[in-house]
């Protein structure tokens, strides 16, 4: 068939080398001008089928939106709601409710499981060289803490979850890097959990595409999708601003959506209304100063909910869930936060401060849906498809989602059960 995917990050790159692979004509539209230029370029680098995101993890409630509490992770609100963020934010509180919570992580897991294996077994094929390792480790600093996460611990064992429980002092042997003035009470070890460089990777899975023959529109701008038996794509290009570049429109059997937070935009005036927002986080990546006072891998402050990862000769440290932020303004308070769980753990790893160091700081945005997992399969519109709202977890989810979608779209069974994730639950 010949087929659009709309959204260039990695979950729209691997749709399309996964329909490119099955023997489709693909198209490819991006608006900026390579792929994973937004929240694939520099996110935490966790994959992460093993923790569930803290998110989904933690207790909820209307005290841990604001930002004047001491709560220190979660959703944190940069300003009062606006008159459209009420019905989602009423939606994801509810949807942390004990039964929906424990239903949400259980199918997070088995997409991001599925994920996992896939990811695997495309990096083995094709002999993929990216920065990666495998292992993370859950860092608590007091009892206390480690005590209140027993919960969620026995439901992750329940799920089958390969982990081990550790004194801080083991914890230690294996991280020799982690600082010793740092208070560490105990850690737990995941075993099917990585990290890996998801820009990398999404460059390479890219150019296995192109050599199937899949077509990259790029700096091209998508501004209407016309669903009537067919799909019609109407896009410009550049930003749309050049009034001698009229519009161009072309038709496909079929377009699969993987924009992330622009989606809702697109899909809204076809009736389709999905409770989509974008959700920032942050990170600031740094070259490795001393490799001994580096990480080995990949760690994760429970407290904080940043994680400090290895990634080949640089550091870099993510976090934050920030709903109410805006493209390009970065939170001055969420990077210190950055800087400072890193110099607790690791003080002496990254070069940062000194006149020639070159430090990354970076905030993107992650289409979220309330209740957790993505939206993957046919809308109730004939030839549109979606594959949205994965979250923060996208580099963990995505080789999977694409997959089962493309098995989906050729009329196969995908080796996971895709109803749990159906757009009929938004009425898509």
């Amino acid at each position: 068939m010949k087929l659009a995917v709309i959204g260039a990050g990695v979950v729209g790159v691997t749709t399309a080398y996964e329909l490119a692979l099955d023997g489709h004509e693909v198209t490819v539209f991006e608006r900026r001008h390579t792929v994973a230029e937004e929240a694939s370029f520099a996110n935490g680098a966790l994959i992460h089928p093993g923790w569930v995101p803290s998110l989904a993890g933690g207790r909820r409630g209307w005290r841990s939106l604001t930002p004047w509490t001491a709560v220190r992770t979660g959703l944190k609100l940069e300003r009062l709601p606006r008159a459209g963020e009420w019905p989602w934010l009423w939606q994801w509180l509810r949807a942390g409710h004990p039964g929906p919570q424990a239903s949400s992580q259980e199918h997070m897991h088995r997409l991001a499981n599925y994920s996992h294996q896939r990811l695997q077994a495309l990096s083995t094929a094709m002999q993929l060289d990216y920065d990666r390792s495998q292992g993370l480790l859950v860092l608590w600093r007091n009892p206390q803490e480690f005590e209140q996460m027993q919960g969620a611990l026995q439901r992750m064992r329940a799920l089958g979850l390969e982990m081990r429980e550790l004194s801080g002092q083991d914890t230690r042997l294996l991280e020799p890097a982690l600082n010793p003035d740092t208070p560490l009470h105990a850690a737990i070890e995941l075993f099917g959990d990585a990290v890996a460089n998801c820009r990398q990777f999404t460059l390479l899975i890219k150019a296995q595409a192109q050599s199937l023959n899949c077509r990259f529109a790029f700096g091209t701008r998508v501004e209407r999708i016309d669903a009537d038996g067919g799909v019609t794509l109407t896009y410009v290009l550049g930003d749309g601003s050049d009034p001698t570049e009229p519009p161009s429109s072309e038709r496909f059997e079929a377009t699969i959506l993987c924009a992330g937070a622009a989606s809702a935009e697109l899909l809204r005036p076809l009736g389709l209304r999905v409770p989509l927002q974008p959700v920032y986080g942050h990170s600031i990546s740094a070259a490795v100063r001393e490799p001994m006072d580096a990480p080995l891998s990949g760690v994760l402050d429970a407290r904080h909910g940043v994680s400090i990862t290895r990634l080949g000769q640089r550091v870099r440290v993510a976090g934050g869930a920030r709903l109410g932020g805006q493209p390009g303004l970065k939170s001055a308070a969420e990077l210190r936060r950055l800087y400072q769980v890193l110099a607790d753990w690791f003080p002496g790893a990254a070069r940062i401060g000194g006149q020639q160091d070159s430090v990354l700081e970076w905030q993107g945005a992650h289409a979220m849906l309330p209740d957790g997992p993505p939206v993957l399969g046919a809308s109730r519109l004939p030839g549109l498809w979606l594959n949205l709202g994965h979250g923060d977890s996208g580099w963990t989810t995505a080789c999977g989602s694409a997959r089962a979608l493309a098995d989906a779209i050729r009329g196969s069974s995908p080796d996971i059960d895709l109803s749990a994730y159906s757009p009929q639950r938004f009425d898509l």
